[in-house]
């Protein structure tokens, strides 16, 4: 008897459908669906993740939605240690585990042999960094982070504050670059009966998708929802708030930008992070790829996708 645990992963970039298409596989499957979202996990934060509301789960399980307030702080070591819970527990009562999302890191925190430091955060440090970014601009982090870590500094944008923060309050607490504990950074994990399904459609209509929903979310009341977030007290410069979807509706809520510009900066980012989703999934070969344009239905992906697991997990 194997021994090993079944899991089937849903990926692929932002506004490619991933969350329609997951429900479909999860009825045909008897599946579970666990989101690796980075930002599905906070409260109250809804029309600008797109997350799926209890009215559109179809009955089907979800879990990690919903499960941390805007200011707290969530790891990725976090995830990795509830994920692989729900993974074990969904296994157990003979259903299968489905986790779909778009966060990579997430991701591979699961199908990767990842090493995680148990460096708790330091918020002097952070605001002392912030400051200095503020006031110097990232690549002045940027380069203090290339003189201790370089390979680390060739993993992270230059953009990307965040994580050059995080890479140098990991050396300044344990005198150890953070590529110390990632070296095994792409060694795949053999511990579960795997199978990684990769949505992708052509660039143009991916985008046009991302621009349609991005109004979408505007019509539901994204605006509303973040001047509501910043009422209940949350801070602008948390990270939950730094994110896409939100960080684009400040300054039009600050009067330094019309809501044309705003909606237009969210477009823009998000296809942007799509065009980085992609990039960083297809450095996995075990993904299988499907280009959802030549199929005529979310329901013929759906019974492609499910046939495709039938025969690999015998179920």
């Amino acid at each position: 008897m194997n021994a090993k645990e079944n899991l089937l992963i849903i990926l692929g970039p932002t506004g490619v459908g991933k969350t329609t298409i997951s429900l479909e596989v999860a009825k045909n499957l008897k599946g579970e669906i666990i989101s690796c979202d980075s930002m599905q996990i906070y409260k109250y934060m809804n029309i600008g993740t797109a997350k799926i509301m209890p009215e559109e789960m179809d009955n089907i399980p979800h879990y990690l939605i919903d499960i941390v307030y805007p200011d707290e702080e969530f790891t990725v070591h976090d995830f990795k240690v509830k994920a692989e819970e729900h993974i074990m527990d969904i296994n157990n009562r003979g259903s299968l585990p489905i986790m779909v999302g778009g966060t990579g890191l997430y991701i591979n925190s699961i199908v990767y042999e990842l090493k995680f430091t148990n460096v708790k955060p330091n918020e002097e440090f952070r605001r002392k960094y912030n400051h200095i970014a503020n006031k110097y601009g990232n690549e002045y982090l940027y380069e203090k982070l290339l003189k201790i870590d370089p390979i680390s500094a060739e993993r992270i944008n230059i953009n990307d504050r965040k994580r050059i923060i995080r890479a140098l309050e990991i050396y300044n607490e344990t005198n150890k670059p953070m590529s110390y504990y990632n070296k095994d950074f792409r060694k795949e994990r053999d511990k579960y009966n795997l199978i990684m399904i990769g949505l992708n459609m052509d660039r143009y209509i991916l985008y046009s998708h991302i621009n349609n929903r991005v109004e979408r979310m505007f019509e539901k009341g994204l605006v509303d929802e973040v001047e509501s977030l910043l009422n209940m007290g949350y801070d602008e410069n948390l990270v939950s708030m730094k994110a896409i979807g939100y960080k684009e509706i400040i300054p039009y809520l600050k009067k330094e930008i019309s809501l044309e510009e705003s909606m237009e900066l969210l477009k823009r980012n998000t296809r942007r992070y799509a065009k980085r989703q992609l990039t960083w999934f297809r450095r996995d070969n075990r993904i299988k790829w499907i280009d959802i344009n030549k199929f005529d239905s979310i329901e013929s992906i759906g019974y492609f996708i499910s046939n495709y697991v039938r025969k690999i997990l015998n179920i």
